[in-house]
Parts: C-alpha cells; sequence; structure tokens
C-alpha cells in the first residue's frame, strides 16, 4: 500500500509538466523548485512505481511506453480533480469544454443544429467537435463522448441509445438510366457498388430472401470512401449504389436526387445511434452530463 504522506496529485502534476515542457528546468521554473528537486521527484516516482518513465539524454527527454501511458492516465486524472473542485465550488453548473467525435453524417445532419440552442442553454460550457466516421479511442484522443452509428463492440464504455434509423440502397436517377434498375439482389453483381474504406461491424449489405433469410452481399466496386458524407454525394453525383441510413438521405430522396431500390428485398434492419462515454463509478462532470441529456432529449430518430 502506498504511505498515506505521498502527495501522488501532486507528483503526478510535476511529472505531467516535465513532459508538457520538455525538461526538468523548465518544470523547475514553472514549480519554483530546484531542477534537482524535480528530477529526485520523478525518481521517487519511478522507483516506487517500479518502472522507468522517462529515458534521459543530455539533449533531451524520452517518454517510455509505460511513461506514455502513465502520463496519459495523469492527464485525465488530473482534469478530473480540476473538473470536482470547479463544480464543487460553483453548486455543479456546467462549465468547462466538452470534446464530441461524431461520425460525419450524423454531425453534419444532427449535431451541428443541435449545438447553438445547447450552447444558449449552458453558456458556460464549449464544445469541441471532430468528425470521423472512424471509430476512435476515447481515452487516446481524450474525447469525452462518440457518437457511434452501428453496431456497438464489446467494450468498457457506458452507452446512451439516441436512436435508430432504417437503412436503405439508394442511386442517382442518371446512374439507373445508364445502368438499369437492380431488380433482385442477384443483379448487383452487374452494378457498381460503393464501399467503406474503414472497418465496419457488418461489411455485406443484407437482403431479405423469399424463403424468409437473410442473403448477404458484399458491396464490391470501384470506389471506396471514408465517411458517409462522402458516400452519399458520391451516389449523388451518379457514381453507383450505396447503402445509407435513411435519415442521411431522406432529403435526397425526397428531392429525386437519389432513388430507393430493391426495397421489396429490404429486411428493415435499423441501425442503432449511441452516444457512449467513459464513466467513473457513474460520477460524470456536470459538463458532460448536461450534453448526453441534451442530445438524448432533442435527438429525435
Amino acid at each position: 500500500m502506498a504511505r498515506q504522506d505521498v502527495n501522488r496529485s501532486g507528483e503526478m502534476e510535476v511529472f505531467a509538466r516535465v513532459v508538457e515542457l520538455g525538461g526538468f528546468s523548465a518544470a523547475a521554473r514553472a514549480f519554483r523548485m530546484t531542477p534537482s528537486a524535480v528530477s529526485k521527484l520523478v525518481a521517487r516516482l519511478e522507483t516506487r512505481l517500479g518502472v522507468r518513465l522517462i529515458n534521459r539524454s543530455t539533449r533531451k527527454l524520452q517518454l517510455t511506453p509505460e511513461g506514455t501511458a502513465y502520463y496519459d492516465r495523469c492527464i485525465r486524472i488530473l482534469d478530473d480533480i480540476n473538473t470536482a473542485e470547479r463544480e464543487a465550488a460553483i453548486g455543479a453548473t456546467p462549465r468547462g469544454r466538452v470534446r464530441v467525435n461524431t461520425s460525419v453524417p450524423f454531425g453534419l445532419h444532427w449535431l451541428l443544429p443541435l449545438l447553438p440552442g445547447f450552447l444558449k442553454l449552458h453558456p458556460g460550457v464549449n464544445v469541441d467537435v471532430a468528425l470521423t466516421d472512424t471509430v476512435v479511442d476515447l481515452m487516446e484522443e481524450r474525447a469525452d463522448i462518440a457518437i457511434r452509428v452501428g453496431p456497438l463492440r464489446e467494450s468498457r464504455l457506458l452507452a446512451r441509445k439516441l436512436g435508430e434509423s432504417r437503412m436503405v440502397v439508394v442511386a442517382a436517377p442518371a446512374y439507373l438510366a445508364d445502368h438499369g434498375t437492380p431488380r433482385t439482389p442477384a443483379d448487383l453483381a452487374k452494378h457498381n457498388m460503393l464501399g467503406f474504406c474503414f472497418s465496419k461491424q457488418i461489411d455485406g449489405w443484407p437482403f431479405r430472401e423469399s424463403s424468409g433469410g437473410i442473403v448477404s452481399v458484399p458491396p464490391v466496386g470501384t470506389a471506396l470512401v471514408s465517411d458517409g458524407e462522402a458516400m452519399q454525394r458520391l451516389t449523388v453525383a451518379g457514381a453507383g449504389l450505396s447503402r445509407l441510413a435513411r435519415f442521411h438521405v431522406d432529403a435526397d430522396i425526397k428531392a429525386g436526387r437519389l432513388v430507393p431500390v430493391l426495397e421489396d428485398f429490404n429486411p428493415g434492419d435499423l441501425e442503432p445511434i449511441h452516444a457512449v462515454f467513459v464513466g467513473h463509478g457513474g460520477q460524470l462532470p456536470a459538463r458532460v452530463r448536461a450534453f448526453l441529456d441534451y442530445l438524448v432529449e432533442h435527438v429525435k430518430l
């Protein structure tokens, strides 16, 4: 058991500053300590942990893999401490920065339009939004919330369901005029099926068979894209067929820019949409909880 007189949060703060400033001397100036005192503190920390955190040389300091992992944890712990102190001081009023990672379609069609209302309701909160369809590591990206579209992978993350959207295969009228309209899933072998260049939980396009079973058709085509918004634009331009969430292409269908195909074989599967986040014993910063509550209340899918 660690000695009770060890100021672990203080050690973490000094260690993090050494990493961020790139040396003992710079960190010592920041804390009004001597470089020797900072060096000894880091050495004591390494001794207690039983690992080397920093490789020292005459020119620079370099984190070991263990040091990198420890630094990342330190940052989150120190941020939690700061958040706890701020919230205790102001009665848990939502304040601070919320970092959100979202898929491109959900971000453009739902999240960004909702942001002005949230920011007006919570003027003490700032929101950083990163749009990508790639599944990111929340810890690595230091994100508070990620919007995940599709089945969730097994993880220790907590999740709140925002809704679900029916999937649909679509094509532009110009593409169908040039290549014909597929009447059965087997006809897709003659068509250009657009795909994604990142790993998805479900790779094939599912279709309902007359027997009641489900057949999966892998998308084979001449183009791969990195996100749903690029897929939607490529499809509207007439490059081929795509399978997208209905909420993403509903406006295009109503405007006649896209046409649903193979609806008689649509299995009616729904793509769930979740907000996932890291929960420490059920405790969340007020700023994160406020954002989650706002999403759940206002996203209608």
